[in-house]
């Protein structure tokens, strides 16, 4: 079992910077590919990017791709959603999510997920 729990949301006004946390405890967190999701009100859950078990390697979203960058500590433990330049279509709910596979193919190959945190952006 991994345990996940995201940190750092919060309201922002457009053009602002947040940084998100996801702090994972339970098995060797260096073992897991590590995403980023989100999801809107009324939207499906929607891919933010991905990093790699070293954090050699990160993909994105063409949606936030120049604007945001995901890495991770694994001496800490800590993967992290560094988002700049903030827009309103950025507002949801930003979850982070543990696989097991060296590199997953979808969403479903998640294995474990922590409970969200809130971003809002206003314009």
């Amino acid at each position: 079992q991994v345990q996940l729990v995201e940190s750092g949301g919060g309201s922002v006004q457009a053009g602002g910077s947040l940084r998100l946390s996801c702090a994972a405890s339970g098995r060797t967190f260096s073992n897991y590919y590590m995403g980023w999701f989100r999801q809107a009100p009324g939207k499906e859950r929607e891919f933010v990017g991905s990093i790699t078990q070293s954090g050699g390697t990160a993909l994105y979203a063409d949606s936030v791709k120049g604007r945001f960058t995901i890495s991770r500590d694994n001496a800490k433990n800590t993967v992290y959603l560094q988002m700049n330049s903030l827009k309103p279509d950025d507002t949801a709910v930003y979850y982070c999510a543990a696989s097991a596979r060296v590199v997953p193919d979808s969403t479903r190959d998640y294995n474990y997920w922590g409970q969200g945190t809130q971003v809002t952006v206003s314009s």
